[in-house]
Parts: C-alpha cells; structure tokens; sequence
C-alpha cells in the first residue's frame, strides 16, 4: 500500500476557532501545486482521508477538484492536531487493508502528520512537515510499518 501523508496548506492564524480557520489564498496556491504534483507521478489515489477541520476540508477539496477523479473523501474526527495516533494506524492496518485501498492520501495537521509518519514507518523518524508538504510511505500491511520514499512541499516544486 502507498500512504501519503499531508498537512493541510497555509491557513489564517486568528479570527475563529481553531477548527473553523480557513485556508488563505497562499493555502490553496500550495495545495493546487501539490494537486499537479499527484497528477504529474500519476499517483492513482483511492481515497483521501481527512480532517474535519476547515482547513484541512479545504486542503482534500482543492486536490479533489483539481485532479478532476472521483476519489472517495472520507473525514475521521480522531486526525485533529491533537487527534489519536493509535485510532489511524489501526484504520489503516484494519479498513484500509480489508476495502484494498492501495493509495491512500490522508490530510490533516501538525503535530499529528509527524507523529503519524513516525508511527508508520521503520525508521520512526518524525520531520517537521511545511504547510501542504505530503510524504510518501511504501507500505507493508503485513508488518504495519514501511519505509519513508519522499517527503515534498510546494516549496520544494518551485
């Protein structure tokens, strides 16, 4: 299974709750340019699990409508930024691996894309992600870990 781990893009800093803050117009610039990197490495993603957050929602929105797929979105209100590790590696190991999902993007935030990334691969390496970066995990179902191949931003496609 390939997993891709994301951080939402460039979001407002004030103004709302932390749940309702938007992305900016830098927000969805980065994620439109991380939309045409997936469609570039023809990465035929399956579904993309996200956070309830606004930003986030926005983030998974902006990659689905500008890959022009129909690509399952599904939100799980365990991957908050202070959201439960534990819960998505065992939906990962548990429904992912039952429904064949063989790429799957997931969109939430930090801290808990880094603890995320550290939980799922070998190495338990747990980078700082910039807004919008996605980090590619090759993984191995049956030993539920895998190795970090990338780790890009937008940033990084400039």
């Amino acid at each position: 299974m390939q997993i891709y781990i994301m951080r939402h893009g460039q979001a407002f800093t004030s103004g709302t709750s932390d749940a309702l803050r938007g992305l900016t117009s830098q927000g969805k610039l980065e994620a439109n340019v991380m939309a045409k990197w997936i469609a570039d490495k023809q990465i035929p993603l399956d579904e993309i699990i996200v956070s309830p957050f606004i930003r986030a929602q926005e983030t998974a929105k902006e990659l689905s409508d500008n890959l022009g797929k129909n690509i399952l979105l599904t939100t799980l209100d365990f991957i908050t930024p202070s959201g439960s590790v534990q819960h998505m590696h065992d939906y990962i190991d548990g429904v992912c691996a039952t429904n064949k999902v063989n790429h799957l993007l997931i969109v939430s935030h930090m801290p808990l894309v880094s603890y995320l990334l550290a939980d799922l691969t070998i190495d338990g390496n747990s980078p700082i992600f910039q807004t919008a970066a996605i980090a590619h995990i090759d993984y191995d179902i049956k030993r539920m870990k895998g190795q970090l191949v990338s780790l890009i931003s937008p940033n990084d496609l400039s």
